[in-house]
């Protein structure tokens, strides 16, 4: 296969057509017609002379080349995405561009929403797409359909490069009314309440890691799907939470909660942020990490 023959967007049919397994989905996917998808894969099938998918009652099934391709073929596109994406020049004040950012909601609220209301008026026309993390966080950035992760230093994945934003406390928070806060926080005292925690798409989040390896028989009475789910939780209830600091500063004044240090030395969270090797020269991200950057340090 000579490559100043070979048309790069059949790459793209190739990666929606593996990961959908279906011409029409593939087609809907790219928006393209199920006639024009159905043309790419026969030249597919002529480029790399393997049928690639094979119809299986009404499933396609990936050929054994076609699943060795995939890899390759997501990583090149990456690298072509990055290569389309690398500007000289970027104009924040005029530009359009949309940025696809995988955060907490708890970085959300401390960073990224006041930052957001910054940029109203130096980058009128930009625009954030945000998305939990998750266990694919990580992949979703490999293949490119994510440009920054926000995240702790231990859910970092990969070769590419990283960025400390801030490092973060822990504070153990309550409502103004609550007994067990109108005292020394004890060990004895801390265990005696009943705890709120959070797990983010099935899985523990950094500091419920840490309370577990020093106060795994601490009584889990409620498990928050997110952050901000947290202090609303709290309200009306002798509960206790253990939260970013930042983030209790920002909730404790609006619901009337109060916070105290932890009875046990906790480890401080490095917030990190990672984009993809490929766009590290891209001048629009490379914006957007420098005023996120800039921001985390004032906050």
């Amino acid at each position: 296969m000579r490559l100043n023959n070979f048309d790069l967007n059949l790459l793209v049919a190739f990666e929606a057509l593996l990961q959908e397994r279906n011409v029409t989905r593939a087609a809907a996917r790219l928006n393209v017609t199920q006639p024009a998808m159905s043309t790419s894969l026969k030249r597919l099938r002529e480029s790399f002379k393997d049928e690639l998918l094979v119809l299986h009652g009404k499933k396609m099934i990936p050929t054994q080349h076609a699943l060795a391709l995939a890899p390759h073929v997501s990583e090149a596109l990456v690298l072509l995405k990055g290569l389309i994406a690398t500007s000289t020049r970027f104009d924040p004040a005029i530009s359009t561009r949309q940025f696809r950012v995988n955060a907490s909601d708890y970085i959300t609220t401390v960073l990224l929403a006041p930052l957001i209301e910054q940029l109203q008026e130096e980058a009128p026309g930009v625009r954030l797409q945000l998305s939990l993390p998750g266990s694919n966080s990580s992949s979703l950035l490999e293949a490119g359909e994510i440009d920054l992760i926000l995240t702790p230093d231990e859910f970092m994945e990969g070769d590419h490069p990283t960025e400390l934003l801030f490092e973060e406390r822990f504070v153990v928070v309550g409502t103004k009314s609550n007994r067990l806060l109108a005292k020394p926080m004890t060990r004895e005292t801390f265990l005696e309440a009943g705890h709120i925690a959070v797990r983010i798409g099935g899985q523990d989040t950094f500091i419920e890691r840490e309370l577990l390896k020093f106060l795994p028989e601490r009584q889990i009475e409620v498990f928050a799907q997110s952050f901000i789910q947290v202090p609303w939780l709290l309200r009306g209830t002798n509960r206790l939470s253990v939260m970013h600091e930042r983030l209790a500063k920002v909730v404790a004044p609006v619901l009337g909660l109060t916070t105290v240090d932890p009875p046990m030395p906790l480890p401080k969270m490095r917030e990190m942020m990672q984009h993809h090797v490929a766009r590290s020269n891209d001048a629009g991200l490379s914006w957007l990490r420098r005023r996120i950057t800039q921001y985390a340090q004032e906050i």
